[in-house]
């Protein structure tokens, strides 16, 4: 017989989105376990961007986890994009009045584990089988393996904060959601090495062979990428490879400021754009890539999982403080308001800078035109601003 637990909310999931809800309800006395399919060592341990947004930086410091964050963060008040030996400094704080902070999702998902870990609630690992029942009616069930024992946890609430691939979205009916998608053409191979980074800011090339990104997780770590093929085998770009194709695509200030050395990781990422609505059914609500996905070019994944965090988790709060279910209601209408428009941001920073067709074709010569415009008008430089530091929630 399978052991019986039960919750207020039920969240899928110990990624960044599900350990931030779980803080955030956490704070207003709002109960709820965690439940997540692989080790701590996993999670803690895999590689994701870490741009954040002001929003976001935000939110994480009332959450109360953003002491390393302020300790440790490094803040970016521009980007520079560089197209045809053009170099364009995009000044954030001169724009819009704001900044982003460089921190790893990395460093975020081990400040929030261990804020969990601290007295905040169960976080059980290594979760097998998870499967959600009764997201119709009034209290939604989980049902999962661990420790080779059955386990069963009644919730309120259920939030699907497992990602892509989890069984949040897949437990909803199909005829139920409608998703939106484009499969870009190519990929991104990244590297990360222990050396420091060739700018104090981002770098973004458009080049005739493809594009290229120059950032950094530390002062003394770096992370470039490079466009390449969705299917690219990895076992043909050597350090030395992929260290010469960078020089080359970012230009040679970025060449001149680089450092090389041996990578601590490589591997070749697929881009999508993908949304799902709505974002809620029943009692189960979906939050950051369980929901949708954005290409990594406007460094908004990470920033809308925290924005849906932001409207579910003062949903919550309102239904359990003040007993109002309105918030509840428009989740998934107020979530989406905002993926939208951040879809469309990375969807437009994409399309700009890669190279999607041959140099003497009639959409390259658009985006050259794109980046003429960008480089003349401070109103176009604004709009990338407001978008890229984050549009309010």
């Amino acid at each position: 017989m399978a052991s019986q637990a039960q919750t207020q909310v039920g969240i899928i999931g110990a990624g960044p989105a599900g350990l931030l809800l779980a803080r955030l309800l956490r704070m207003h006395g709002i109960d709820s376990v965690i439940l997540e399919q692989r080790d701590r060592a996993y999670v803690e341990g895999r590689v994701r961007a870490g741009v954040l947004e002001q929003g976001t930086a935000s939110l994480l410091e009332e959450a109360g986890v953003a002491a390393r964050l302020k300790r440790e963060g490094l803040v970016h008040e521009g980007i520079e994009i560089v197209a045809r030996d053009r170099h364009l400094r995009i000044d954030f704080r001169d724009l819009t009045g704001k900044a982003v902070v460089v921190y790893g999702q990395t460093e975020v998902t081990k400040d929030l584990i261990a804020a969990r870990l601290a007295g905040d609630g169960p976080i059980i690992w290594n979760a097998a089988d998870v499967a959600v029942h009764d997201i119709d009616g009034e209290q939604p069930t989980l049902t999962y393996r661990s420790d080779g024992q059955d386990h069963r946890l009644t919730c309120d609430f259920v939030a699907g904060c497992d990602g892509f691939h989890g069984v949040g979205r897949q437990s909803i009916p199909a005829q139920a959601l409608q998703s939106f998608e484009r499969v870009y053409p190519f990929g991104w191979l990244g590297i990360l090495a222990e050396v420091p980074p060739c700018s104090h800011e981002l770098i973004y090339a458009r080049h005739e062979r493809g594009f290229s990104l120059a950032s950094m997780r530390s002062p003394t770590r770096s992370r470039y990428y490079i466009q390449c093929a969705v299917d690219e085998d990895l076992s043909a770009w050597p350090d030395a490879r992929i260290w010469d194709e960078l020089k080359l695509r970012l230009g040679p200030a970025a060449a001149a400021g680089m450092t090389t050395g041996p990578s601590i990781e490589k591997s070749v990422a697929p881009l999508r754009s993908f949304v799902v609505t709505p974002m809620r059914f029943g009692r189960l609500f979906l939050a950051g890539d369980a929901a949708h996905i954005v290409p990594p070019t406007g460094a908004k994944g990470l920033n809308l999982a925290a924005s849906d965090v932001h409207y579910l988790s003062r949903a919550l709060i309102a239904f359990y403080k003040k007993g109002q279910a309105d918030a509840l209601e428009r989740y998934s209408e107020s979530a989406l308001a905002r993926v939208w428009k951040a879809e469309r941001f990375s969807w437009w920073m994409t399309t700009m800078l890669h190279k999607l067709h041959d140099e003497s074709s009639f959409e390259a010569q658009m985006q050259l035109a794109e980046l003429d415009y960008l480089a003349s008008s401070r109103a176009a430089q604004t709009a990338l601003a407001e978008n890229y530091v984050g549009l309010p929630y």
